[in-house]
């Protein structure tokens, strides 16, 4: 049995944790879009087969954006290298900030909190914040947190801290529960998704919308992202999960 096989069979052991949340019509989405439709196009009854046609945007759900979403020339997601879909998952946790501050804005402080706490964090690892967002889900309304005057209030990343990310520690790619990179407030006041706009400029790229980050612990985990390779595509809905070790490992 070769090494690759054998780290196979430890990691089975392991705790999986499904980092993904389950397409359907109902569920939130980016405004911009149109839920998801399905047709069945062949059925075992009839034809001997089943088979169905799907149109949904390609950042809908759980999803990656490859950074020509953002900017021009940058990679698409065909032409992101293998590797970086199975990297080392280091959570940010603030739960309890977001729970009593809907527009929390996670720093470079944060970073350097976390970091005195679990070590540096390493190039090529792939960096989660964990706002407890998700657990509104199966609530659109809650999920999308407008107030009276129809403004969203969401947490996100600070632009200083995508760039210290970036330009500190030389990260992979970064991800959030939320539908966007930057709080909504942000998003509002600088007429731009300035956070999403550097980190894929950068031609990185992210997942958005993620599920159960909650789960996973600080360090020691890692991500695993299944993705479909089609030309030229700005992104799309992805399976990512998460191999974390064993409390009692």
């Amino acid at each position: 049995m070769s090494k690759v096989t054998e780290s196979i069979h430890y990691l089975k052991k392991q705790d999986w944790i499904d980092l993904t949340h389950t397409v359907t019509p109902e569920m939130p989405y980016f405004q911009a879009f149109k839920p998801i439709t399905e047709k069945t196009l062949y059925t075992v009854q009839a034809d001997g087969f089943f088979a169905k046609e799907y149109a949904l945007a390609t950042q809908y759900g759980t999803h990656i954006d490859a950074p020509v979403h953002f900017s021009e020339g940058k990679r698409s997601l065909e032409a992101l290298e293998i590797e970086g879909f199975v990297l080392p998952l280091f959570v940010i946790h603030k739960e309890k900030e977001v729970e009593s501050d809907h527009d929390y804005m996670l720093t470079v402080d944060d970073i350097l909190v976390f970091e005195k706490e679990y070590g540096e964090i390493p190039s090529d690892s792939f960096v989660a914040f964990s706002s407890g967002w998700s657990k509104r889900w199966s609530n659109p309304e809650s999920y999308y947190n407008l107030d009276e005057n129809g403004q969203a209030h969401t947490p996100g990343w600070s632009v200083e801290a995508l760039k210290f990310l970036h330009e500190k520690r030389d990260v992979k790619a970064v991800g959030h529960e939320t539908l966007d990179t930057d709080p909504a407030v942000e998003e509002a006041k600088n007429g731009h998704l300035l956070g999403e706009l550097y980190w894929l400029s950068n031609d990185k790229y992210q997942v958005e919308v993620m599920n159960n980050l909650a789960e996973v612990p600080a360090k020691g985990a890692v991500i695993i992202i299944g993705t479909p390779k089609i030309k030229a595509a700005p992104g799309f809905n992805v399976r990512a999960f998460a191999i974390a070790p064993k409390e009692n490992e």
